[in-house]
């Protein structure tokens, strides 16, 4: 399918509109659980709401195994298959479709060890795939809009989510006796019928599956997949090593904290979703100083966000679990910054999968995850769950550190301001450290969100009238 050229000026007005509607929707559909947080916290019990943590925290695993994460091959296939778009994401859909039914059998064959494994009834497990039987349709539906620039469908598929996950799971948890079944039955079932709309919208624009794709699609995924298990093994072992050394209450805490201190993240991958098609045009047309200029902007809107949020975590978790879960607010600070190290690295992963390089992004990402395991399993035994947050980080900077030695062997370090990265990391510290200490000082807490306050309105007013860079 061949889109309209519209102009060079009207190609950067289409980029803004439809990624500002991206970054909106996404960030919505990746903040559901979230909104939410503050009615099921007190519809669960602590245990309940750490074992559906646990539950997520496998599904997060499980679906880069599963999936493949087929979607991520789009940013180069979007170019190389430009006339046969369509009919390339109908076989790469074929082929999730084909893994997952594959591990559907074996996690039957094999259910009771595999039960055993994972902590979960062998009927979450079956779930949990059915689940991911439909989320990559979703999933390259989402990237497909995104590389044409076409945001309403995408932004209607993203508010259906959204409404009916909440809705659904909050009517089923109040419905049902077994409230943490109901909890995840509620998550799962929106996505299977926004799943069969859209398997039957790719049969109809694809009309044909090719195994040659599969050969193109697999060089580039599966290193990618290491990178990516890595990167959620990061981001969730924690958790589980929580449930597993303390309990489930302790992982509930946990949860709650990091979910508030990661608001950043859901932000940055829902702004990421929109940047990743911008960068990849302007890579391909070699505009390295449109990117320069954008991604100084970028880091510093990002790293104020960051900022703010640890500025307001009593208050945050106050409102999201109550006074229950008010300790837990030491956990945020480390977590906010580790979210600006993920934020800085994700940029230079965007590069990296715009050049094919995936194998290092996976050394990249097992070194840190094994990192991270090895600073868990000495810490969290002797400091309980806190411990996790900065172990967390220090593999983030791990990352980080390693991503830009990788940008910079590919010759493309000059695509972003290291300086100004390395900057802002050491910032940002100081402010992790300052806000940690403010916790237990409520006034001169407040005294620094009124100067964070008046700094930004002073950014707004400074730069309201920049004309935008992305035109040219």
């Amino acid at each position: 399918m061949k889109h309209k050229s519209i102009g060079k000026k009207g190609q950067a007005n289409k980029a803004l509109t439809s990624g500002i509607w991206y970054t909106a929707s996404n960030f919505l559909a990746k903040s559901i659980a979230f909104i939410t947080m503050p009615i099921f916290t007190r519809l669960l019990t602590k245990a309940e709401f750490g074992l559906y943590s646990n539950y997520i925290s496998w599904l997060a695993v499980i679906a880069i195994l599963v999936t493949l994460n087929l979607d991520s091959t789009l940013i180069s296939a979007r170019y190389d298959y430009e006339d046969r778009f369509d009919e390339y994401i109908l076989s790469t859909l074929s082929l999730s479709i084909l893994s997952t039914l594959t591990w559907l059998l074996i996690a039957n064959v094999f259910r009771n060890e595999i039960s055993s494994f994972l902590g979960l009834d062998q009927i979450y497990v079956n779930v949990m795939l059915v689940y991911l039987l439909f989320l990559p349709a979703i999933n390259l539906f989402q990237a497909r809009e995104r590389y044409y620039f076409e945001y309403k469908k995408t932004v209607a598929a993203s508010l259906f989510i959204v409404v009916s996950t909440a809705l659904i799971s909050v009517l089923l948890v109040l419905w049902l006796p077994d409230r943490l079944f109901g909890r995840i039955i509620g998550s799962v079932a929106p996505t299977v019928l926004l799943g069969i709309v859209l398997y039957a919208y790719f049969l109809r624009k694809g009309k044909k599956i090719r195994t040659e794709y599969w050969k193109y699609a697999l060089p580039i995924c599966l290193p990618f997949i290491p990178h990516l298990l890595s990167l959620t093994l990061l981001n969730s072992m924690d958790r589980m090593m929580i449930t597993r050394w303390c309990n489930p209450e302790d992982t509930a805490m946990y949860s709650v904290a990091y979910t508030c201190g990661s608001m950043a993240t859901l932000l940055m991958t829902s702004m990421n979703s929109a940047y990743a098609p911008w960068l990849g045009e302007k890579l391909n047309a070699s505009q390295y100083d449109d990117i320069r200029k954008l991604s100084k902007i970028y880091i510093l809107g990002f790293s104020l966000l960051a900022s703010g949020i640890m500025a307001v975590a009593p208050e945050m978790l106050l409102i999201l679990g109550g006074r229950d879960y008010l300790e837990a607010q030491y956990v945020m600070a480390p977590i906010a910054m580790g979210c600006v190290c993920q934020f800085l690295y994700t940029m230079l992963v965007n590069v990296e999968q715009f050049k094919k390089k995936t194998v290092g992004m996976a050394i990249a990402s097992v070194t840190a995850a094994l990192m991270n395991f090895i600073l868990n399993y000495i810490f969290i035994p002797r400091a309980g769950y806190l411990a996790a947050a900065y172990t967390t980080l220090a593999g983030y900077l791990c990352l980080l550190g390693i991503h830009m030695v990788l940008v910079y062997k590919l010759g493309l370090n000059k695509v972003y301001d290291y300086k100004m990265m390395m900057s802002t990391v050491l910032v940002m510290m100081c402010i992790t450290v300052l806000m940690t200490l403010l916790y237990s000082n409520t006034l001169l807490r407040y005294l620094c969100l009124i100067i964070y306050t008046a700094f930004l309105i002073f950014m707004v007013i400074k730069n309201k009238n920049r004309k935008n860079i992305c035109e040219g």
